[in-house]
């Protein structure tokens, strides 16, 4: 096995910022932020990448910073990538066991993986991840790990995100013009999901929301394992482009009213506050009730988090969430949302917050580098094992998975 490099570079190309980290191993063997870097991301629209040129400079301009904090040069990362192209369905391998002494070996369980990634796809989508779950020998279900067992037959249930060909290789295009090698695209709820989950929310079950500025990215963890995931076309840039139109104010001052007063939750906003609300073109300012802002921003808040509720449903999910809800990203940080959100799914609720990591904590402490921290763990991961095992078995896979290998349910 090759020995895995010293340093790890993450980077994560938001709709509104880009944000580069390089990782490398303490001297108790922890991951530790060498290096930090964030620019505007002005290329996108949507969630989508508009502008190569403008992502171009983003990736440019944040790996610099990285770059003179670490004292290195960047020259590979692991990308993660999200939008509202992707699509997810579980699917499930199958193969013989090769060896007369019917011992599994990791050329099996290689075949087995390559078996389940032979789903027949679109000619315009390509496979973005395939995320094992569970391992099945000889119709014994939940193992996590069959490499020495005796069988004659090996089963792998997966997790396969799909997204537009296009669109990938935009994505590399643009990180390659920066002077990066792709080393791997990360499905950004996965990665946030490693930094900022624990194993027991994992196990018991647990809805991860990463809210970014032009999309939401979910994903649902049962036993150890993502069993259900999307993206949606809403993010926080659409909460401030609500109070712009309705407002009739600049989408700049309607960002940081959404900020500094904004709140999603009627039952949090107890007085008649008033807000001063700059008008377009220089007119005349005027002062608006808090409560009338909090009702444009819930209406958008419902609507997300009934758009995340129905696609789980349809998903097969039987509505119960043991490890509960888990905030991340940009946009998570909204008043009231959290409230909100265990409201909508009877549970718990908490921000997700980067975990397992160490350095410049001060900095990368907060919901926004949730997703870069994940990949900075699954990179030093992969580095140290090019198949990352599944943990624990999945119970909920026969009520979540939907019919393998039939993608136009879900185009």
């Amino acid at each position: 096995m090759p020995k895995p490099e010293p340093y790890v570079v993450a980077v994560d190309i938001g709709s509104s910022k880009v944000a580069v980290l390089i990782g490398k191993r303490d001297a108790n063997g922890a991951v530790e932020v060498a290096g930090k870097g964030s620019a505007p991301h002005r290329g996108t629209r949507r969630g989508n990448i508009v502008s190569v040129e403008a992502t171009v400079e983003a990736l440019k301009a944040a790996s610099e910073e990285a770059e003179g904090m670490a004292g290195m040069e960047i020259s590979r990362a692991y990308v993660g990538v999200a939008g509202p192209d992707i699509r997810s369905v579980n699917v499930r391998g199958m193969v013989t066991v090769s060896r007369k002494d019917r011992e599994i070996t990791e050329a099996d369980i290689g075949r087995a993986l390559d078996a389940a990634r032979s789903a027949a796809l679109p000619s315009d989508r390509e496979i973005v991840q395939a995320l094992p779950q569970e391992f099945v020998v000889d119709e014994q279900p939940g193992i996590n790990d069959p490499k020495g067992m005796l069988g004659s037959r090996l089963e792998v249930n997966v997790h396969l995100v799909t997204g537009q060909t296009t669109r990938g290789k935009t994505l590399t295009t643009c990180v390659n013009r920066a002077g990066i090698e792709v080393i791997e695209m990360v499905f950004e709820p996965f990665a946030a999901g490693k930094a900022v989950l624990t194993d027991d929310e994992q196990d018991l079950g647990v809805l991860l929301l990463d809210i970014g500025s032009g999309s939401t990215g979910f994903a649902l963890f049962a036993d150890g394992a993502i069993q259900h995931s999307a993206v949606l076309p809403i993010g926080a840039g659409h909460f401030t482009n609500d109070l712009a139109m309705v407002l009739r104010t600049p989408f700049p001052d309607a960002e940081k009213i959404k900020v500094r007063e904004g709140c999603c939750l009627g039952g949090m906003v107890e007085d008649e506050e008033g807000i001063t609300v700059p008008a377009v073109a220089g007119g005349a300012a005027r002062v608006v009730p808090r409560h009338e802002i909090c009702e444009i921003l819930q209406a958008r808040a419902n609507e997300l988090l009934s758009l995340v509720r129905d696609d789980l449903l349809k998903g097969g999910w039987d509505g119960s969430l043991r490890g509960g809800v888990v905030l991340t990203g940009g946009g998570a940080r909204l008043d009231g949302l959290l409230e909100l959100a265990g409201q909508v799914f009877g549970s718990s609720a908490r921000y997700g917050l980067p975990q397992r990591i160490t350095g410049l904590l001060d900095v990368i402490n907060c919901p926004s580098w949730s997703t870069a921290a994940g990949l900075l763990l699954y990179g030093f991961e992969r580095e140290a094992n090019p198949r990352v095992r599944v943990r624990r078995p999945g119970v909920m896979r026969g009520v979540l998975e939907r019919v393998r290998g039939v993608f136009t349910d879900i185009l």
